[in-house]
């Protein structure tokens, strides 16, 4: 019987042990799951960005089809269906402290407020405000 060489004990000694192959897998499953959890989160927030979206170009469209000023008067109510959205358009008295009511001018505020739901649920309220030409001024 001869002595092993060195060549023959690294032969034996070459490989992984079971413990070392379940660390690796280990490390790869914690990664992988960084990894989905992440994407998971991309595709949430490009969801709710996407809804966003599409509640914001709606409430555009809406506004930019408005009937002229002189057509619109507090207390007139729209409503209609865009693509699967909801709205509603609601002309409202405008009131602020700056404004004084007493002191004549051509122009009268009035608070327009612009209602969209998607077909989700979510809401979008717009509120702006618009000159009407003040018809004792």
């Amino acid at each position: 019987m001869s002595a092993p060489t060195r060549s023959e004990n690294r032969q034996a000694v070459a490989g992984f042990t079971l413990l070392e192959v379940l660390i690796a897998l280990a490390i790869v499953a914690v990664s992988l799951t960084a990894i989905g959890s992440l994407m998971a989160a991309s595709v949430r927030g490009t969801y709710a960005l996407d809804q966003h979206l599409g509640l914001v170009e709606t409430a555009r469209a809406i506004e930019t089809g408005l009937p002229g000023r002189g057509e619109l008067s507090v207390g007139n109510s729209i409503t209609g269906e865009m693509g699967g959205y909801h709205w509603q358009v609601d002309v409202l008295p405008f009131q602020a402290t700056f404004v004084d009511p007493r002191v004549a001018s051509p122009w009268l505020p009035q608070a327009v407020r612009i209602t969209v739901q998607s077909p989700a649920g979510q809401i979008l309220r717009i509120n702006t405000v618009r000159l009407r030409r003040n018809a004792s001024g």
